[in-house]
């Protein structure tokens, strides 16, 4: 696959998720980014939370979790340690998307679907940060990768569980999904690059 096109998934995740953030409030003027959790757009029985799961949650979701397979040849010759890293970045992605796949019922707030929601989230970043720690450590891609993923790894978590109290809820995680997001750009730009001047890929064409 085209290294280029490697690089647009993490920036097509982002896309969708900003898109399903500008257009929340639509049918729902009620709602906001400061005072709400994202996930409250989506609860059942809203009008088009399908259509705004699919855009925040899911397709980003799925769209990370296929970039991190395609940077899987960055980390040949890493060690198994490296791998089980990327392995727990993938589940934190798919974690992400399945946040969508189980919304929020606001009918009864100790429904099953609460709860299957609450684990989704928690798993997003319970993968994500000894994920993220493990490649920073084992990754060998240099002190700007190793730097980005302890920041990550640390923001991530504080944003979303000791920032969020009441009027901040709203601001602290969408930081820590924007922060999230960022890491994946930065990752799949520096593993790939990795991947391309690794061993086994094939010398520049002469001219």
């Amino acid at each position: 696959m085209d290294n280029a096109f490697k690089h647009a998934w993490p920036w097509l995740a982002l896309a969708s998720f900003l898109i399903a953030m500008a257009l929340a409030g639509l049918d729902v003027p009620e709602y906001s980014h400061w005072r709400h959790p994202l996930a409250l757009r989506g609860a059942t029985g809203l009008p088009g939370a399908w259509l705004f799961n699919a855009g925040a949650f899911w397709l980003p979701g799925l769209m990370l979790a296929y970039a991190g397979g395609t940077l899987r040849p960055a980390l040949a010759g890493r060690g198994g340690v490296a791998r089980i890293g990327l392995t727990l970045v993938q589940g934190s992605a798919l974690a992400f998307a399945a946040q969508g796949l189980l919304p929020l019922d606001l009918r009864q707030l100790d429904a099953p679907a609460n709860r299957l929601h609450a684990l989704a989230w928690m798993l997003w970043w319970l993968s994500f940060v000894p994920g993220a720690l493990l490649l920073a450590l084992r990754g060998r891609h240099g002190p700007g990768f190793a730097a980005l993923s302890l920041v990550a790894a640390a923001g991530v978590p504080l944003l979303a569980l000791l920032v969020p109290i009441a009027a901040w809820v709203g601001p602290a995680q969408r930081l820590a999904f924007l922060l999230w997001f960022g890491w994946w750009l930065l990752a799949a730009r520096w593993l790939s690059r990795s991947a391309v001047s690794g061993p086994g890929s094939a010398p520049p064409a002469r001219t």
